[in-house]
């Protein structure tokens, strides 16, 4: 133990530090009840709320009701009043409730306890250096991360993003679109809906996401849209895709390097192939100075990215701030692309990067 003496205050800011580190873990906590028990949906509809009308409403117990008020009230989440009435802000609303606006963040918080539980298993990924698939967190994952990518990209994906890449009339005459990694399909579905002539493909090696993809199909009620199971039917090498997406996947993959030249492989050499994944610094020091969020980020790496790219001993494990701009470009360029563009629309997590051959 080091013999510096110890400066009290510095010591009562640093204990401040830690334990409010703690608080935000269980206000996440309480966030993620509140709309597991749909309390943010109930407060919105009818608030300002008390805690007897909450617990009339929602059919729950006045005390819990009440000191799970209390917890949000005193971190900030719900505004409170002097005699105890709690609302939600418009602007909570669309964080916390409203799963059509592009803000909605309660993605984030859905998969909070699975991704928490996997702290078990880090010990012996610190030991091994093997991580562990994104099944491993259970079938919730596959809901929770839909619903975290979902409502931006209901937003701006055909409205905004396929005309900036010049798409419109390709994808309205007919062509093959491929998504890898594509989770639950619920992107994929809405080009699907949105551009009835096109063929589209599905790619995902997750039991769970592909079992929540093939019941999204049947909501979104298309024939145009197919998934594969990436293990056993992978990415054909046939030169005659128009359109390949990779969102928020090829930091999570044992082997990116291999996903970029398979893409080349099946992409028509008039094709374009868009690379949507986590805004990211080639330093550790540049991420913590430019991403507010840079401490969160390293926490879902360990809880979840990291792992997945680390479930073969010589996986990439870049981890979730280690798809950087100059790694995209370096993976792009080796697998044989010629062209490669940045594009900022703006999305608060992600970056874009247009790859050409």
């Amino acid at each position: 133990m080091s013999e510096t003496p110890i400066d009290n205050d510095k010591l009562s800011e640093y204990a401040k530090h830690v334990f409010g580190t703690l608080s935000g873990a269980t206000t996440a906590a309480m966030i993620y009840l509140g709309d597991r028990l749909g309390l943010f949906g109930a407060i919105a509809a009818d608030g300002p709320v008390s805690s007897i009308s909450l617990a009339e409403t929602t059919g729950f117990d006045e005390r819990w009701v009440r000191e799970w008020l209390y917890q949000q009230g005193a971190a900030g989440i719900l505004e409170v009043t002097d005699d105890e009435s709690f609302s939600i802000s418009p602007e909570g609303v669309a964080v916390l409730v409203d799963e059509e606006h592009p803000a909605f963040g309660m993605g984030s918080f859905a998969g909070l306890p699975h991704m928490i539980a996997s702290v078990e298993k880090l010990p012996e990924a610190f030991v091994t250096g093997l991580g562990y698939v994104y099944d491993d967190l259970g079938p919730e994952m596959a809901i929770a991360l839909e619903r975290g990518n979902l409502p931006w990209f209901k937003s701006f994906l055909v409205k905004s993003i396929v005309p900036k890449l010049g798409l419109v009339d390709t994808l309205t005459s007919g062509v093959k679109v491929a998504d890898i990694g594509c989770g639950s399909g619920s992107i994929l579905l809405l080009l699907a809906s949105a551009f009835p002539k096109s063929e589209f493909h599905g790619y995902d090696i997750s039991i769970h996401a592909l079992a929540r993809a093939e019941e999204n199909i049947v909501t979104a009620d298309v024939s145009n849209a197919t998934f594969h199971n990436a293990a056993e039917d992978p990415l054909p090498p046939s030169g005659d895709f128009a359109f390949v997406m990779t969102t928020d996947v090829l930091h999570d993959m044992t082997n990116p390097r291999g996903t970029a030249t398979s893409i080349r492989a099946a992409l028509a050499d008039d094709g374009v192939w868009l690379i949507s994944d986590i805004k990211a610094k080639d330093t550790f020091a540049e991420n913590v100075e430019k991403n507010p969020m840079a401490a969160l980020m390293y926490g879902f790496s360990m809880l979840s990215c990291l792992g997945s790219a680390t479930t073969e001993p010589d996986g990439a494990a870049l981890g979730t701030l280690g798809f950087t701009k100059s790694v995209a470009a370096e993976i792009a360029r080796d697998a044989g692309f010629g062209g490669f563009e940045e594009i900022d629309f703006r999305h608060p997590v992600n970056a874009f990067y247009v790859v050409t051959p």
